[in-house]
């Protein structure tokens, strides 16, 4: 029954993958190209090579993707899957197949708009099937894991480097459509993943807190409090652990949660300014 339950949890994740996979690359070929938008990742720089050298896109991003792939399989273990496989392959994929398609809109402003909408829905449902669609984000862990950097800083030089690119290949004020396309995408993933914003206080209640502790020192880098507690039902003594993160890291942590402690209750909230270190002031390591 176990099996059953985790086969069928499996082809869920897949399908989600897939059709995400397909929005995204829909958004690319609908309104960042046709627009001149290069609004970060691989799919901006196929952009900038298209209009530079005529380039086809999806070749481009298969070119970039699949090497990427398996530099981050080494570099990064556990972070990949063969799902994540099967994002790099279906967004070029889409976009291959829909070079054709007869709706495009070449408006900027509507282009960030509605594709960072488009874009964003595609790219949280991947994440909540647990895969990805490769490209940068992989050069961006990468940067996190050996830098130190948090996610959001890592991911944020890494697409600056393709808007100001584009600023130079288009024109400043397309690339700084680009940017509101980047900002509408984060805002809309974080909807579809969370329906919270970036920053979020999570409050776990476990019986388990050395397994939990670890995952948040080890897995994400960040500290935690601990509050002893007791369960008003139960009345047995457990643990409430508090803890501040970065949306992609409640991404990851609500996915690590699921798969390794599914038995502890756990919310995300809205976290609207945070003061201290790790935030507002730089982390040290003893």
């Amino acid at each position: 029954m176990n099996r059953l339950k985790h086969n069928k949890k499996l082809v869920t994740e897949y399908i989600s993958v897939i059709f995400g996979s397909v929005l995204v690359g829909l958004a690319y070929n609908i309104f960042f190209l046709p627009a001149k938008l290069a609004a970060g990742g691989v799919s901006g720089i196929s952009t900038i090579l298209y209009e530079l050298y005529q380039f086809n896109p999806a070749y481009v991003q298969w070119l970039i993707n699949i090497p990427l792939f398996f530099i981050g399989l080494i570099l990064l273990g556990k972070d990949f899957s063969l799902k994540t496989l099967v994002g790099t392959f279906f967004v070029p994929f889409t976009i291959w197949l829909s070079a054709d398609i007869p709706f495009k809109i070449d408006n900027p402003l509507l282009a960030a708009i509605y594709g960072g909408i488009l874009l964003g829905v595609g790219l949280g449902i991947v994440y909540r099937g647990n895969g990805s669609t490769g490209g940068l984000a992989t050069v961006a862990q990468i940067l996190k894991k050996y830098t130190g950097i948090s996610s959001g800083y890592s991911q944020l030089i890494v697409d600056g480097f393709v808007v100001f690119a584009s600023a130079l290949v288009f024109n400043l004020e397309l690339a700084l459509y680009a940017m509101i396309a980047i900002f509408v995408t984060s805002k809309v993933i974080d909807f579809v993943q969370l329906q919270t914003s970036p920053s979020k206080l999570v409050l776990i209640i476990t019986e388990h807190e050395e397994q939990i502790q670890s995952i948040i020192e080890e897995e994400i880098d960040r500290g935690l409090t601990k509050v002893r507690s007791i369960g008003g039902y139960s009345n047995k003594e457990k643990t409430m652990i508090l803890c501040v993160v970065e949306q992609q890291e409640a991404i990851y942590l609500k996915k690590v949660l699921n798969e390794q402690e599914p038995n502890s209750f756990v919310v995300f909230l809205n976290a609207s300014e945070i003061l201290g270190r790790g935030f507002s002031i730089p982390k040290y390591y003893s």
